[in-house]
């Protein structure tokens, strides 16, 4: 081989591998769906709303049936996608793990691990069950479900993969300590995933939100954590869906939308841990009623 020839060669190798790691999601087809889970409200459904005006057929779970088949009327209605209702509890393992069955065994172009919850207080407080409930839905709703799609995406090198994190769950927050910890995993994993897979045409992005709301209630309506936190600080749903399924497209990391989300970022990466800490925590504590 000439040294001419060497350099074509190097260099095509060189393309191949750019065009794997910046491969586009999958486009829209009839056979493949995208999964959202949580999908029933808020970011969730903002997700499997913006997904669909983007042409994707979906199948879309959360716990409350009514709310999915409201929403499943809709989506078919404006957009003309098709979209399956998937009624589960991901916090129960025979249901999460019904559902993961499932999703090996079909086309799944984009998984949307989005469904999550959330307790304020101190720990020995709180109802030990809904706490574990919180790291079934939290840690493994997001680990099963990835691990169900993942074979078929690495095979078809395809497939994007937005798990929902949170700054939450990047530093200890007492008083919300569950939620934090099981944040933390979803954070840590995805950015590992994605490294794994970066070669592989599989995308994955974290979405790490701060406060999210889809309208802005008033007055005697408003939640604790509503009144706590000032509106400038409140994001879209219909924003945050836009910006996050922009960046799984683009492949980035993380996608950090919001003021809060950033502040709570930069303040982890950089402020020591023993002073934010009980700041954050102080804040916390009032949510969950101190």
């Amino acid at each position: 081989m000439t040294h001419a020839q060497s350099l074509l060669a190097l260099t095509a190798t060189r393309c191949a591998l750019v065009t794997i790691v910046v491969m586009p999601i999958p486009a829209p087809s009839p056979d493949a769906r995208a999964v959202v889970t949580g999908a029933s409200q808020n970011i969730g459904e903002a997700l499997a709303t913006e997904l669909a005006a983007r042409g994707h057929s979906l199948i879309i779970t959360a716990r409350r049936e009514d709310l999915l088949t409201k929403l499943a009327a809709r989506l078919v209605d404006k957009y003309r996608v098709a979209v399956e209702v998937r009624p589960a509890d991901l916090a129960n393992p025979t249901e999460r793990g019904q559902l993961a069955d499932e999703l090996a065994s079909r086309p799944i172009s984009i998984l949307c691990a989005n469904a999550g919850t959330a307790t304020f207080g101190a720990v020995a407080d709180l109802d030990p069950a809904g706490e574990k409930a919180q790291v079934q839905l939290n840690v493994l709703g997001v680990h099963d479900l990835t691990l169900a799609v993942l074979p078929g995406m690495v095979e078809r090198k395809a497939g994007g993969i937005l798990i929902s994190g949170s700054a939450a769950g990047n530093s200890p927050i007492p008083y919300n300590a569950t939620y934090a910890a099981s944040k933390a995993f979803a954070n840590t994993f995805s950015e590992s995933l994605r490294g794994e897979l970066r070669k592989h045409g599989v995308h994955v992005t974290l979405l790490a939100p701060g406060p999210v709301r889809t309208d802005l209630p008033e007055g005697d309506e408003r939640s604790l954590v509503e009144k706590l936190v000032p509106d400038f600080l409140w994001i879209s749903t219909e924003h945050t869906a836009q910006v996050s399924l922009d960046a799984l497209e683009r492949n980035k990391m993380r996608v950090v939308p919001g003021l809060t989300s950033k502040a709570m970022s930069v303040a982890s990466g950089y402020a020591p841990r023993a002073i934010v800490s009980p700041i954050v925590g102080a804040f916390y504590k009032k949510l969950g009623g101190g």
